[in-house]
């Protein structure tokens, strides 16, 4: 199992993007019916008060270190983290095996419209991708009984749940037992950016770790969450002290 890192509490998997791809290949061959996380500096400071998403979090399967607060924080605590495992890059990466692997994809949040786009997204990139159903993000809690039947009914082998933090870790946690899934990831804004509604920070700003900026600009009405990267690097330091 990966060495895992507490970062305020939360315990962070310290794994490259392959190791993380493995585990996840590994939690699908052996029909595991697990949840996957990807933390980020918001997602770990949102834990720090809300008990329920930290213990969601502690008893994942697998926390991939999503974001460069995440690894910063790894590091300056004194722990071994290789690399950022961002969530949209390994939805990409299983993606990419699924075809010659025969992986099938349930792709589930966002509004309305959006994950089909991500669907005809993924088809175009991976020829022969299996995603063998799609539900936007916007229903009421007497409808998930039969959001949940149409994902048990679908059958996929990976779920990619994008209903933002902290509602798409407490929503499969709930369910996870009546979706009979090997693998659900909350994966945020991946659907958003698959299908062109959400723009990714270009590689040279993720290279020098400024994509939270360009999220920033993007969407300014995220400079209040985005306070919580301040907020998070003064509570790692406290914490080292």
């Amino acid at each position: 199992m990966a060495y895992k890192v507490n970062i305020l509490g939360v315990q962070v998997d310290s794994v490259t993007m392959a190791e993380a791809v493995a585990q996840v290949e590994d939690f699908v061959r052996t029909r595991a019916g697990v949840i996957i996380a990807t933390a980020n500096a918001e997602m770990i400071m949102r834990a720090t008060h809300d008990e329920e998403l930290k213990n969601i979090l502690n008893e994942a399967a697998l926390v991939v270190p999503d974001g460069d607060g995440t690894v910063w924080a790894a590091r300056h605590l004194g722990h071994p983290m290789p690399e950022r495992v961002a969530g949209y890059d390994l939805a990409q990466n299983l993606m990419g095996v699924a075809p010659q692997k025969g992986y099938k994809f349930y792709f589930l949040g966002s509004a309305p419209g959006v994950a089909a786009k991500a669907k005809a997204k993924a088809e175009a990139l991976y020829p022969g991708i299996q995603i063998v159903g799609v539900r936007d993000g916007y229903f009421r809690p007497e409808n998930e009984a039969a959001v949940v039947a149409a994902i048990k009914e679908a059958k996929p082998d990976i779920l990619l749940a994008a209903l933002g933090v902290p509602k798409q870790e407490k929503w499969l946690a709930r369910h996870l037992a009546e979706l009979k899934v090997p693998v659900a990831i909350g994966v945020g804004g991946t659907l958003d950016v698959m299908a062109g509604v959400m723009k990714r920070a270009p590689h040279w700003m993720q290279r020098v770790h400024l994509e939270w900026l360009f999220r920033g600009m993007l969407q300014p009405k995220r400079i209040g969450r985005l306070m919580a990267l301040p907020r998070f690097v003064m509570r790692v330091r406290a914490s080292k002290t």
